[in-house]
């Protein structure tokens, strides 16, 4: 079985999905401690008029810096959804803004009181959207019995080893150069790397801007046309 484990992020950028739907299993990994700045709670989108990026957020709740991902809490005190529906409405010239926006609205009609709830939901629903059916799960949910890491490329071989039949893991590239191949292959499971090969797409003109959320691409393109592009990587 091929497994793919990521921390939980809002909306990702497509290669996140890609990995997805090339797994047999996807595991949210809110177990560990919440950075910020990062991408669990925020993503990016055009800017209106172009010429640019804008950031949409969840508001979260404060918390102590050593918090694990699992117990961030939404400050919904703030009205963050209408803030995020009225942020994209600068795509409403894009030809898929109206199905966009309501696979949105499916996610948004629910109450969530933590970030990983809402970055499931979300994920969730995209993939419905786009034809995926790999089980997306979290972590700290699912009853595992593994060994906590004492290094950072040990919390997924960990996590491999307590779920029965997986011998295959997959990790976007950019975690490389801190995996130990090693460490992988000596319990039995053959780890690989994918790297993203994005093309283009037809934004609105002027300058590509690349590395958006996955809710840009799903406004110019249609679900036949993103699982095309989902398919282009290669594996190291």
């Amino acid at each position: 079985m091929r497994l793919g484990i990521m921390q939980p992020y809002f909306f990702p950028y497509i290669g996140y999905i890609s990995l997805i739907k090339h797994t047999d299993l996807f595991i949210l990994l809110d177990d560990v401690q919440f950075i910020r700045h990062g991408w669990i709670e925020r993503n990016r989108i055009l800017k209106p008029g172009g010429g640019g990026w804008n950031y949409i957020a969840v508001p979260l709740k404060r918390h102590h810096r050593e918090t694990p991902i699992r117990e961030i809490r939404i400050n919904n005190e703030i009205e963050w959804k209408q803030k995020i529906k009225a942020q994209l409405v600068c795509y409403k010239r894009a030809p898929y803004y109206r199905q966009v926006t309501g696979m949105l609205e499916e996610v948004f009609a629910e109450e969530y009181q933590d970030i990983t709830s809402l970055d499931q939901m979300a994920l969730r629903k995209t993939c419905e959207y786009l034809h995926i059916d790999t089980p997306i799960e979290v972590c700290s949910r699912m009853n595992l019995d593994f060994e906590l890491a004492k290094y950072a490329d040990e919390w997924a071989l960990n996590i491999c080893k307590a779920i029965d039949g997986v011998d295959e893991y997959w990790n976007p590239i950019g975690g490389m150069t801190f995996f130990d191949r090693s460490k992988y292959s000596g319990a039995g499971i053959d780890l690989k790397f994918m790297d993203m090969k994005l093309k283009e797409y037809g934004q609105f003109q002027g300058r590509f801007e690349k590395g958006l959320s996955i809710l840009d691409v799903m406004m110019f393109e249609p679900a036949e046309h993103i699982n095309e592009m989902l398919e282009g990587y290669r594996l190291l």
